[in-house]
């Protein structure tokens, strides 16, 4: 029998994952709570969009509203329940959809933040994986039914990552790997941790930054004051992340280490930093509509993820005895942006 996937919360990541397996012909149901998007896939199919014009194309997907997820019981059971809500959406996610998984059925955190251990404490560990989203891919879903990838897919950067939390690449890990491919390069890691802490880092670099400032990627990283707190940042969570001994990869196209003497009034490593987080906003490399997620849902109205991300970078240095104050006061400055007590502004992040 075929593969069967579910992703729950077809937002922006969500969605172009499981628009692309969809488009390769797996099988794939589409679950969100948002009646309009779920409405526009119905009656249109899912327009996938990108930096080229051959990315462009409208997927038939099926696709399925929250409310609707008991019908599941009387279809075959899922083998692969993705994951791709909020980060304080991830226990009642995992637990909804834990009851419609076949015997060896699993569920993949597709998330933002470090999610597996609270998938973990409701279905157990034998049931996890991850698959980390490099900054290889930026999407946005700007209106029910379309979503738009605002960075160019390059053949030389893995997007996707795909591990088991004990590091072992088994079966499971290659087959999803293998059907992975056919939305962009995905490649089998015995590095979970490092990976996520990896991704982490380049989320609390950028994402918070983009939230406190209303600013786009492009003119984040364009802005030189503004681009300073995000090497702050950057190096505060390359220093919790090798404290807690996690095996970090590129912060994106930044050597972590390369960061760290960036941060510590190393000329040379200033420069080189610099020089790569603007050759970033060239126009072919990322395009001036990508928003990070947390500046989507400002932008939105909605419920950040600060405290998953950059509160989260700050209380897991607390606990190895390295500070992250940057992290600990933008996470601070977001919710207040957050209840709507500050606008989004550059002011926001420059302190000093």
């Amino acid at each position: 029998m075929a593969v069967r996937i579910a992703v729950i919360g077809a937002g922006a990541v969500g969605g172009y994952v499981g628009g692309g397996l969809a488009a390769a012909g797996h099988d794939v149901v589409l679950i969100d709570p948002w009646p309009a998007h779920i409405e526009a896939m119905r009656a249109s199919g899912l327009h996938l969009s990108g930096m080229t014009p051959q990315e462009t194309r409208t997927v038939q997907v099926r696709a399925m509203h929250l409310t609707e997820v008991q019908s599941l019981a009387k279809q075959a059971p899922i083998d692969y329940a993705v994951i791709a809500v909020k980060s304080y959406d991830t226990e009642w996610a995992a637990a909804m959809m834990l009851q419609y998984l076949s015997p060896t059925g699993t569920l993949v955190s597709l998330q933002n933040c470090v999610n597996e251990e609270r998938i973990a404490a409701v279905a157990g560990w034998g049931r996890v994986m991850g698959v980390v989203v490099t900054g290889g891919i930026a999407v946005d879903l700007y209106e029910p039914g379309h979503i738009r990838r605002n960075m160019a897919k390059n053949p030389a950067i893995t997007a996707l990552y795909v591990g088991e939390p004990n590091g072992r690449i088994t079966s499971r890990v290659r087959e999803l790997a293998s059907m992975l491919r056919d939305v962009d390069r995905a490649a089998e890691t015995d590095n979970l941790w490092g990976e996520r802490w990896t991704k982490l880092c380049v989320n609390g670099m950028r994402n918070g930054v983009s939230a406190a400032t209303g600013m786009g990627g492009n003119e984040r990283d364009s802005h030189d004051a503004v681009r300073r707190v995000c090497i702050r940042l950057g190096a505060e969570s390359v220093r919790v992340g090798q404290a807690l001994g996690y095996k970090l990869g590129k912060i994106g196209a930044l050597d972590p280490d390369v960061l760290l003497h960036a941060n510590e009034n190393d000329p040379a490593a200033l420069a080189e930093i610099e020089r790569l987080m603007l050759q970033g906003t060239s126009g072919e490399a990322r395009s001036d509509l990508q928003r990070p997620s947390m500046a989507q849902d400002i932008a939105k109205g909605r419920r950040t993820e600060i405290e998953f991300m950059n509160g989260y970078i700050a209380v897991q240095g607390a606990s190895v005895d390295v500070p992250a104050p940057t992290h600990a006061r933008l996470t601070e400055v977001v919710k207040r942006v957050e209840r709507g007590e500050l606008e989004p502004r550059p002011a926001n992040v420059l302190w000093n």
